[in-house]
């Protein structure tokens, strides 16, 4: 009877980690052909914290995050946001994806490109009115592009590329912020720019999820970080779980020794 009850209660607890959860994945399995790219694994987002998800090029990162999204057809698992479905939570979460994935040669304003994000207001024929205008502006200028807003979105750099997809992130005013690989390609004063607008969304009781490759700032820029190499390897604040021990687990051998003596100075 008892562990009948330990076992009830540890089903219940779980129950109202994942309802309370800006995004918990269960389960979750991805296969591209013979080998898993992601397998059986469990996520729990704390609420009103930034987290990073963080493995070697090919740990399913990326994957991770498409397959919770519904962007890629799982073969196993599930997600939800607050306790509900992807599907019926779709105005709670914004997402910007990796820069390289998207087409900067479609012919459209960067204005136009942040306006995107206010489709849940405006609707499918909607009529864009002079405060749709000044929202997308003040989101520009929230991460320093609102002298672009004509400027057509193929003529930016990378960098003011995905200033201004974090822009339209913005503007859709979510709960839950997932990110992949925000920081790469950027230049130093982007990267800047990003991150102290990711953390007055956190400050503002927002949660951020994003994919980061980098690990030398991983302590610095998130609260929370999950560990993953195809399964799930840790997961928890960084000062308790970014640890020689699980970055090993994690990397193994890709993890050179200098890295190894730099994170341990950076984590001390």
């Amino acid at each position: 009877m008892s562990i009948e009850l330990a076992t009830l209660n540890g089903q219940s607890a779980d129950r109202a980690a994942r309802d309370q959860s800006p995004l918990a994945i269960r389960g979750m399995t991805v296969s591209y052909g013979q080998k898993p790219a992601v397998f059986s694994v469990d996520m729990t987002v704390r609420p009103g914290a930034m987290t990073a998800i963080i493995g070697p090029n090919g740990a399913g990162k990326s994957t991770l995050l498409k397959a919770a999204l519904g962007i890629i057809t799982p073969l196993a698992g599930t997600s939800t946001v607050f306790g509900k479905t992807v599907a019926r939570q779709r105005d709670w979460i914004a997402y910007v994806p990796q820069r390289a994935s998207v087409d900067w040669d479609f012919p459209t304003r960067v204005i136009d490109v942040v306006m995107m994000g206010l489709y849940a207001q405006l609707g499918l024929l909607g009529r864009v009115r002079a405060h749709h205008r000044a929202q997308a502006l003040d989101c520009l200028a929230r991460v320093g592009m609102q002298d672009f807003a004509t400027r057509q979105i193929g003529q930016l750099s990378g960098g003011q590329q995905q200033r201004v997809f974090l822009a339209r992130a913005l503007a859709q005013q979510a709960d839950l912020y997932l990110l992949d690989e925000p920081f790469a390609g950027v230049d130093a004063a982007t990267e800047k720019a990003i991150i102290d607008v990711l953390k007055s969304l956190r400050d503002a009781g927002k949660t951020v999820v994003a994919v980061h490759h980098d690990l030398s700032t991983v302590a610095e820029y998130f609260d929370d970080v999950f560990l993953i190499n195809t399964q799930a390897v840790a997961a928890g604040p960084v000062a308790d779980v970014f640890t020689q021990e699980n970055l090993q687990a994690t990397y193994g051998g890709r993890l050179a020794g200098a890295q190894m003596d730099s994170l341990s100075a950076a984590t001390a």
